[in-house]
């Protein structure tokens, strides 16, 4: 059994975790991802990290601390699902080396995917006035320090020149491949 009596960490269930700063297109790439992944015939479960915050009415702050808050709820719910047998992608920034250190001791088959883009690039995209329109304090990379994680499984480089079904074919197929060594 899981530790919390829910599953087994051989369940078959994989969390396949893709961070990165605001704008970095977390979403985007996961959403194409769980497309790509439901073609192969695979019932995957997408978290993304606004839409889970919203659905459990975490009203809290951005600030460090309730950041982290938020970073394990996400990460105690996909344990939850994977152990199930569930194939679960997570959208978030979560850029905390306890949250990520947590996910690797506890998640079944944990994946990691950092989305490395320039802020530069971020800021010129900023498609939900992220980088112009709040306070800069509250900004993960500009007022708040990022702990970017030291030994990702995949780091994504985009200086915008990468189409977000690329980087999900790319996040998918370096799954596979980890799988399939793992097998052989």
């Amino acid at each position: 059994m899981g530790a919390n009596g829910v599953g087994s960490a051989d369940s078959g269930g994989t969390v396949i975790w893709v961070t990165g700063l605001a704008e970095a297109g977390k979403t985007t790439v996961a959403r194409e991802l769980v497309r790509q992944l439901l073609q192969r015939g695979q019932q995957p479960i997408l978290l993304d990290g606004n839409q889970v915050r919203t659905a459990l009415g975490m009203t809290s702050g951005f600030d460090r601390e309730s950041r982290i808050k938020a970073s394990m709820t996400y990460g105690r719910l996909s344990q939850l699902l994977a152990e199930q047998g569930h194939v679960v992608v997570v959208a978030t920034i979560s850029l905390f080396h306890e949250v990520q250190q947590w996910n690797r001791e506890n998640q079944p088959d944990y994946f990691e995917v950092l989305l490395d883009v320039p802020v530069e690039e971020l800021q010129r995209r900023d498609s939900k006035g992220v980088y112009s329109g709040n306070d800069a304090k509250d900004i993960v990379g500009i007022g708040q320090s990022a702990e970017f994680p030291t030994d990702p499984d995949l780091v994504v480089t985009n200086y915008g020149d990468i189409d977000p079904k690329a980087a999900a074919t790319m996040i998918r197929l370096a799954h596979e491949q980890r799988l399939s060594s793992a097998v052989a």
